[in-house]
């Protein structure tokens, strides 16, 4: 008997994305005929069947939610899969946790995989490299299937569904005018490159806090970090380009930070030169976690409540799934739930 082919194994036996492989066996015009054909014929000659949402679950019922996340080892994930567990589990559902590690194809592999008869429905947050490419069409092709989708942190305006956020725009703001407050004038912001949402909106909040207090932004202290830089292998470099960041600016009194690592890196940095914190030097991050509490001197963080951000995107995606079926009008209204940030207060800070 003739083993299942995956989409996978055909995207690799034709040297193409797995991506092209999904949209040519669609007759998507976006590919070109001759990719169409070569993919279909292979995909014909090993008997290959698509993991159909449509086969999934529009009349079965499995009572189990399916989380994708980029990255397991983060305090904002976990909080977050903490509140969608308490949520499903106190109107019986279970979860299925599924990781794309920052990758596309990852990514597009888990919902193939859980959509094929595993899961009612999908809570996600979206890779890097997914934002990157801008290439949402499992997303699209999921709901049109009639499996809701509920987003939450990195989301995407291209697609209609339900979304959970906070105003990365008015907390950032709020935690540079926390500095500004405190007697910084010269600020600068540690950041990720444009495509991650997230990492662009609070980088606007830095600059809308700036504008309103009549402080010119200047280029040399804004330092957008490449992604690789976030795991532990590059955390060397990490410091470097931070340290060439104090070393290019000698009179920084203020840093903030989009994440905690990029944070609690640059309070070691600062150390390793002699700058006292908070006495010379002020710093604030974005997100809440364990390094925030443990890091000497404790961090100064703009809090996302993870867990209330899971809690509310698994209500909103139960309560999609257990609408009335004679109430087809409302499934087109999609809802975004803004969750209020908190700035919490440390030793970082004066």
């Amino acid at each position: 008997m003739r083993r299942k082919v995956t989409l996978k194994q055909i995207a690799k036996e034709l040297d193409v994305s797995i991506s092209t492989v999904s949209k040519a066996l669609r007759n998507s015009v976006e590919i070109s005929e001759d990719t169409r054909q070569k993919v279909q014929a292979f995909a014909k000659l090993y008997n290959y069947r698509p993991n159909n949402i449509a086969l999934s679950l529009k009349n079965r019922k499995t009572k189990t939610i399916g989380i994708i996340i980029p990255e397991i080892v983060h305090h904002f994930f976990s909080k977050v899969i903490t509140g969608i567990e308490l949520v499903a589990n106190s109107r019986g559902y279970n979860v299925i946790v599924g990781l794309s590690n920052e990758s596309f194809d990852k990514e597009v592999i888990n919902m193939q995989m859980l959509a094929n008869g595993s899961i009612d429905g999908f809570i996600l947050s979206i890779s890097k490299e997914t934002l990157q490419q801008q290439d949402y069409h499992h997303f699209t092709e999921t709901i049109n299937q009639g499996m809701p989708i509920v987003m939450f942190d990195r989301v995407v305006n291209e697609i209609p569904c339900d979304k959970v956020i906070v105003d990365d725009v008015k907390g950032a703001k709020q935690a540079v005018e926390k500095l500004i407050g405190n007697g910084c004038k010269h600020i600068a912001i540690i950041t990720t490159k444009d495509y991650v949402s997230v990492g662009k909106l609070r980088t606007q909040g830095y600059l809308e806090a700036l504008e309103d207090h009549k402080i010119s932004p200047k280029s040399s202290l804004i330092l957008k970090v490449d992604d690789k830089l976030l795991s532990e292998n590059h955390l060397e470099a990490l410091e470097k380009e931070i340290e060439q960041l104090f070393k290019s600016n000698k009179n920084i009194d203020g840093v903030f930070a989009v994440n905690e690592l990029y944070a609690v890196t640059a309070m070691k940095v600062a150390r390793k030169l002699g700058l006292e914190i908070p006495k010379s030097l002020q710093v604030i991050s974005f997100t809440d976690g364990v390094l925030s509490k443990h890091s000497t001197p404790s961090l100064t963080t703009v809090s996302q409540h993870g867990q209330k951000i899971g809690e509310k995107a698994a209500d909103l995606l139960i309560n999609r799934l257990e609408l009335d079926e004679s109430a087809e009008e409302e499934e087109d209204i999609y809802e975004t739930v803004i969750i209020e940030t908190e700035l919490i207060e440390r030793e970082s800070t004066k």
